[in-house]
């Protein structure tokens, strides 16, 4: 228990940086001494860093023969900062416990192999499931190249998204609304199309209290009209596969897909959604005219209806949060 109560803290640490650190991964690091103290650290915006050095700065010469507690196999090579795995060897850690491996190309069992080179105890696998779900955009982008795509839905009972002439603010109440911004700000880019510029002149940033340390990357899918509140936005076209792949280029680890309906179904209909977040609202708008979830063709029978995997239900006032995986 001792291992997994320290593993736990570096997962809640990695958690609190999630959304500020791409391209690099958000990871969490513990330093436990001889005599009990700890010491913490997590991942700085990218050229800050990492949650190891982080936590090996903090606990100083507290840290020979102590045990060190990281979420992610540390790097072993010169990035934009020198190789975790050297101030490690460096500070006399005598045990290193870690959450999962590092599927970059980069490191992948070579942080583990100079550790242990260096005669250093490495446990792997300690809180591996909680781990692999949090770091999730982090592992597929680096095994795939493109980013987590989670579509943001907000729906009546009865399924619509709009009213008949467009109109749909608001669905929701405030605190589902709150919840948005939040995921927002834990994504690195936001994407809507064109159409939903035209129509909802949205400003797609985060507003919380405080300011998140970054906005998000603005996506539009199409021309943006002059004058826009989007502006400045990342202008793409053609297929939503590409739009993707630039992305991951340009190291977006994690997209939200908040809109319209023809893009939600683009994306969905070419399965790359990994995740569903549907703010559900205790409201109908009594009738088959309000817009849709999707604009476009769905499945033709019933045993072709996608079905995924239920995460969670959270209720939020008057609404609840429901997320379902791929």
């Amino acid at each position: 228990m001792f291992d997994e109560v320290h593993m736990a803290r570096a997962a809640a640490l990695a958690t609190s940086v999630h959304g500020s650190t791409a391209p690099n991964p958000w990871v969490g690091c513990v330093v436990v001494t001889p005599e009990g103290a700890t010491f913490e650290g997590a991942t700085a915006p990218p050229g800050g860093p990492h949650a190891e050095v982080s936590a090996l700065a903090a606990a100083g010469s507290g840290a020979r023969g102590a045990t060190l507690y990281s979420t992610l196999e540390p790097c072993a090579h010169v990035g934009r900062t020198p190789p975790c795995t050297d101030a490690i060897i460096g500070s006399g850690v005598t045990r290193v416990v870690i959450g999962i491996f590092d599927p970059d190309p980069l490191v992948s069992g070579r942080g583990v192999d100079a550790l242990t080179a260096a005669g250093i105890d490495v446990a792997i696998g300690v809180a591996r499931t909680e781990i692999t779900e949090d770091l999730a955009p982090y592992l597929k982008h680096r095994r795939t190249g493109r980013p987590w795509v989670v579509l943001k839905l907000a729906v009546t009972l009865d399924g619509r998204t709009a009213a008949p002439d467009g109109t749909s603010r608001w669905i929701t109440g405030a605190a589902a609304r709150a919840d948005v911004h939040r995921l927002r700000a834990r994504s690195d880019a936001v994407l809507v199309g064109a159409g939903t510029v035209r129509a909802d002149d949205p400003e797609l940033t985060v507003r919380l209290d405080p300011p998140p340390a970054r906005q998000p990357l603005r996506v539009v899918l199409g021309s943006v009209p002059a004058g826009a509140r989007v502006h400045p936005a990342l202008e793409l076209s053609g297929d939503v596969g590409d739009a993707l792949d630039e992305l991951g280029a340009r190291g977006v680890l994690q997209v939200l897909i908040e809109g319209g309906a023809a893009v939600a179904h683009d994306f969905h209909a070419a399965g790359l959604v990994d995740r569903y977040v549907v703010y559900l609202a205790p409201a109908l708008m009594g009738g088959d005219d309000g817009r849709p979830v999707f604009a476009g063709s769905g499945a033709d029978t019933i045993d072709a209806l996608w079905r995924g995997r239920l995460v969670s239900v959270e209720r939020l006032g008057d609404d609840l949060r429901v997320e379902v995986a791929a």
